[in-house]
């Protein structure tokens, strides 16, 4: 049994691992908002159990059954805000803290009798993938909306940005998973971007361009 600490890191590892081969002490420090020395000392009780593999200076990463752990832990979470969303009718920017709670349940048979119960969801109210109950998932091809130029359109299918300020942001806008935008202008002083969004228009930063997601 792997404590709720020691699941954080892993799921911590798992994420930082997506945009990095191996995931420094510094990194993990800064994501968990805790000091490096701290790090250290959960990598070396990780490394133990062998659920990571770990070298001094070069890094850490998953092992198999380190990325299972991972993966199950993300599961759970996003099946947990699929079913706040959905059957409880909380807002996408209110589940986030509440799933980090509930992904540490333990009963595997709960989880599984809770995607049922959904029909299987393949993503979360955030346009995340849900993995199933082998640690698959599917993945969107999805690229920002920063990525693309004027009279392009997709449709809006995830965030990079998972913040409440930023989804509260989002929802006042309109610019919910599922709408389909197109791109009126760009404006080359900052390139801000203008969408048209079934009959309005909204002016976006590209900051907000960068961490909305769209699929083509």
């Amino acid at each position: 049994m792997n404590t709720l600490a020691e699941e954080n890191y892993l799921k911590s590892i798992y994420h930082l691992s997506l945009n990095a081969e191996n995931v420094s002490t510094n990194q993990l420090a800064a994501l968990l908002n805790t000091k490096a020395s701290s790090v250290t000392d959960m990598l070396k009780k990780l490394a133990d159990k062998e659920l990571i593999n770990y070298t001094p200076y070069q890094g850490v990463t998953l092992t198999p059954p380190g990325e299972k752990i991972a993966i199950n832990i993300i599961r759970k979470h996003r099946l947990w805000e699929f079913f706040l969303v959905e059957k409880l009718n909380f807002k996408w920017d209110e589940v986030h803290e509440m799933a980090e709670e509930m992904e540490h349940i333990s009963s595997n048979e709960l989880i599984d009798r809770l995607d049922k119960f959904m029909g299987h969801p393949k993503y979360d109210p955030h346009g995340d993938p849900i993995p199933d109950c082998d640690g698959k998932f599917k993945v969107h091809d999805l690229k920002p909306v920063s990525a693309i130029e004027i009279n392009e359109s997709g449709i809006i299918c995830g965030v990079r940005d998972h913040s409440a300020g930023f989804l509260q942001y989002l929802e006042k806008q309109g610019l919910t998973i599922g709408k389909k935008i197109k791109v009126e202008d760009i404006i080359e002083f900052d390139r801000s971007m203008v969408l048209q969004m079934e009959t309005k228009s909204v002016q976006i930063s590209r900051e907000v361009a960068n961490n909305l997601l769209i699929t083509l």
